[in-house]
């Protein structure tokens, strides 16, 4: 992660959600969190655009909801991973 991507992110919190969505995709799609990151930030801007800014209402949550929410931000954009 480059220091403007670094700078993006408000605090440890926002980047340890990051993880955590990468992560979970990941499992849920039996992938390796590497794939999943490129779908989110190299071949779309849905980490930048969507999940770091979102943080405040989507780390309220359960799991299952974050997922599916950003399942169907890749899906409207056409992002696979």
């Amino acid at each position: 992660m480059g220091k403007t991507e670094t700078m993006m992110m408000k605090n440890e919190d926002e980047l340890e959600f990051v993880v955590f969505c990468i992560e979970n995709l990941a499992l849920k799609h039996g992938k390796d969190g590497a794939s999943v990151y490129a779908a989110l930030k190299d071949r779309s801007s849905i980490l930048y655009s969507y999940i770091v800014p979102g943080y405040e209402f989507l780390h309220t949550q359960d799991k299952d909801y974050i997922l599916e929410d950003i399942e169907d931000v890749m899906q409207e954009q056409g992002v696979s991973i």
